[in-house]
């Protein structure tokens, strides 16, 4: 007979390492793990949000840089996505810090790393600079995306399994909406005839709050410490590059439409910035808001059932931005990309809940019972998810480069549309097979029946 736990006294916020961690411990969840890892998501949230801002930082910039500037539309494109790509590359070695450092020291350190990218863009931001230096500065912002990875691993470890949907898709969602919080403040600066400078006088300051604030209150899990093995262990499952595939179509969507949204509305609609700034704030804000819904109706219904209708809804609203392209209707056009930003958020907060299920999954069809299982799925889910959350960035390279070549070659995004059309509906095609098609001749009620574990993954 085993015998009950006993939940260990929280350590002191002045605790640095929490030596004991099992949320899945109902006792101990309830008597001290809720309250630490609510407290550790809170501020992983407000570093995560200021790392999205600053990553998105040229998205803004490139709509204060009138024709003085000497950029074409081609030109802003590319330097949009180069920022967006460093975004994804860096996430993979963020992830690994959280392991390297500790949860609450990476988080210190990548919140004070945003200053460098700042003040640079801070000392360049004039006419006269070359393309290339722009180029490079913009590159240096890429370290902002990187935090969304570290986070996500960092919070994964805190939360049990019944409660990841949730607080994954809230600490995403909240990182999220740094996307629309950097649009809405350059609104509020374009619209007092301030410069961009005045933007980025606003952001250092918060990057420095959020560095002591996480130093201040957040906490290191000891036995996710030390665990580089687990990358490589993720990166050898196929789960690992199929979740990335997916991925790319809901979060790749949400970073590449932020990136672009603006500059589709300048180039195609003849919007000046500020009336493009009106509206590109709303997209990126709908989308960081519902990633939790997603994520709740993941728990509920199960993560794969929510991805596969998502991607449904998400190429019925590519398809009806194709015509309001073509027919060059602004209010259809900004309608249905509002509701396309808030699908990819949808769909952003049902992918990240099937990580964890999927190795729980896994786990369970291996033999492995009670704190083994909880231990091995939460070892590869918390690796696999910085290497999917960088894949799945480079769809925002993606789109930002098809946007750019649709509008060399046609002068109008409209054959990127089609092309981000045909993407989804390949990514429903995946979920299907993958994550929802029973084997021929196989029922549920034979699946029930069975004495051995199987491998199903349709309540992940």
């Amino acid at each position: 007979m085993t015998a009950p736990s006993t939940a260990p006294a929280p350590p002191s916020r002045g605790g640095r390492w929490i030596q004991h961690w099992d949320p899945e411990d109902e006792t101990f969840w309830n008597a001290t793990g809720e309250k630490i890892a609510k407290r550790n998501l809170l501020f992983s949230v407000l570093s995560e949000h200021i790392g999205f801002s600053i990553w998105t930082l040229w998205s803004v910039l490139v709509l204060f840089m009138g024709p003085e500037y000497g950029l074409t539309p081609a030109d802003k494109f590319l330097l949009t996505s180069m920022v967006t790509l460093v975004g994804a590359v860096v996430r993979v070695p963020y992830t690994f810090a959280v392991a390297l450092f500790g949860g609450r020291n990476w988080t210190v350190i990548s919140a004070s790393l945003l200053l460098i990218p700042s003040i640079a863009a801070f000392a360049v931001m004039k006419p006269g600079t070359s393309f290339d230096t722009f180029l490079l500065i913009g590159l240096l912002a890429g370290v902002g995306g990187g935090n969304f990875a570290s986070s996500m691993t960092n919070i994964n470890a805190f939360f049990p399994l019944r409660k990841k949907g949730w607080a994954l898709g809230l600490n995403a969602g909240g990182g999220n909406i740094g996307v629309a919080a950097i649009q809405l403040v350059a609104l509020a600066v374009i619209g007092a005839n301030g410069g961009p400078r005045v933007l980025l006088g606003i952001y250092i300051p918060l990057i420095v709050v959020a560095a002591v604030l996480a130093a201040l209150f957040m906490n290191n899990i000891e036995n996710v410490k030390n665990d580089t093995g687990a990358a490589k262990d993720a990166a050898k499952d196929a789960h690992t590059w199929i979740m990335s595939f997916l991925y790319v179509g809901t979060f790749g969507s949400f970073i590449g439409y932020s990136f672009a949204f603006g500059q589709v509305l300048t180039n195609q609609f003849g919007r000046t910035p500020l009336q493009a700034t009106y509206l590109t704030f709303m997209g990126p804000l709908l989308g960081s808001l519902i990633r939790p819904v997603g994520g709740w109706l993941a728990d509920r219904y199960g993560g794969a059932k929510i991805t596969l209708w998502n991607y449904v809804a998400m190429a019925a609203a590519t398809a009806v931005l194709v015509v309001a392209s073509m027919q060059k209707s602004l209010p259809l056009f900004v309608v249905v990309f509002a509701i396309l930003f808030s699908l990819t958020g949808i769909g952003n907060g049902s992918t990240f809940k099937m990580i964890p299920g999927i190795f729980q999954t896994k786990a369970l069809a291996k033999g492995l019972e009670g704190e083994a299982a909880v231990k091995y799925g939460r070892r590869l889910s918390g690796a696999s998810m910085g290497l999917i959350g960088a894949v799945g960035a480079l769809g925002g390279v993606g789109i930002n480069l098809a946007f750019r070549q649709s509008f060399l070659s046609y002068g109008s995004g409209t054959g990127a549309f089609v092309a981000f059309l045909a993407y989804y509906g390949v990514c429903f095609a995946v979920t299907w097979a993958v994550y929802l098609r029973r084997p021929v001749g196989q029922s549920r009620a034979a699946t029930a029946a069975e004495t051995k574990p199987k491998l199903s993954y349709a309540e992940v």
